[in-house]
């Protein structure tokens, strides 16, 4: 998609982080944007940023896991802009723990947002884009959707489905010949509150410690978040690298090339039917 200029783009996770920085990139670009997002004070606050910047932008509250929500989102945006032609599917949240350890309500969560977020979209934005043959559709995936941390199976879970579905999607297009772009952004770490997931945990998921954390645990974690905030790329970083590829309709987006090195020891212990290895794992982390 060559020309953004007063084109439409329709943003999820947009109040924060990486949604936040594509906001401002491609609204610099000239684009109209429809924000949206469950932190609701923090979508307003963004709102008025990019508007005090000159960009025409609206925010619309909006729970991706649900569909009904996404629904909403999709007739405000028709209703205010007529017409979408950037879709860019990043809402996601996370959850860390051994499998063992793992609820049922913590994989529905992570997987309704991460996953059903992306399903959510494209049933509800897909036919438009395809019946104007015109846009482009960006999913959020992640580094974890090509490799298996310990410890994040929900998480691995929903960005390794998020690159196949990308890459059906763009298999799909190609067939079809159309000329619906498709792109699959796989960062590393980024400096944005997806370590602060449990903020925007259902209510009934929110749950009071019988007893607060040893002052090691809190010294361990401030270290861990100071480590990400030291080393983790900006999200202004990613965003140049994501409005070029929807520009030249490129399909993967890596934010380092440390990356290829982990994708070519997974396929290569699979091709040699080796067992994935813990040196290997933790290397990635």
């Amino acid at each position: 998609m060559k020309d953004l200029n007063g084109k439409v783009a329709v943003i999820t996770g947009g109040a924060s982080g990486l949604g936040k920085a594509f906001a401002h990139k491609f609204g610099a670009a000239g684009m109209k944007l429809a924000l949206a997002d469950v932190e609701i004070p923090v979508l307003e606050e963004t709102v008025a940023d990019l508007r005090s910047n000159g960009i025409e932008v609206i925010g619309i509250p909006c729970d991706v896991s649900k569909a009904e929500s996404v629904k909403n989102l999709y007739e405000s945006v028709i209703s205010e802009f007529d017409e979408v032609h950037l879709l860019c599917l990043n809402a996601g949240v996370a959850s860390g723990g051994p499998i063992v350890e793992s609820s049922l309500e913590e994989w529905n969560w992570v997987l309704g947002v991460n996953l059903y977020g992306i399903i959510h979209g494209l049933d509800t934005f897909l036919p438009g884009l395809v019946k104007q043959n015109e846009g482009h559709v960006v999913m959020t995936a992640s580094i974890a959707g090509h490799t298996s941390f310990a410890n994040m199976a929900s998480y691995n879970a929903s960005k390794h489905a998020t690159v196949t579905i990308a890459e059906t999607l763009f298999a799909e297009m190609k067939e079809a010949g159309s000329d619906v772009g498709v792109s699959c952004l796989c960062p590393g770490f980024v400096s944005t509150n997806i370590f602060t997931s449990d903020r925007n945990k259902p209510e009934k998921m929110q749950t009071t410690l019988t007893e607060p954390p040893s002052q090691e645990e809190v010294t361990q974690r401030e270290a861990a978040l100071e480590w990400l905030r030291a080393n983790a790329l900006q999200p202004s970083f990613v965003a140049d690298l994501v409005h070029d590829a929807v520009v030249e309709k490129k399909f993967w987006i890596f934010t380092e090339e440390s990356h290829t090195h982990a994708v070519k020891a997974r396929h290569s212990e699979i091709q040699e039917r080796r067992d994935p290895t813990a040196e290997r794992i933790i290397e990635e982390l």
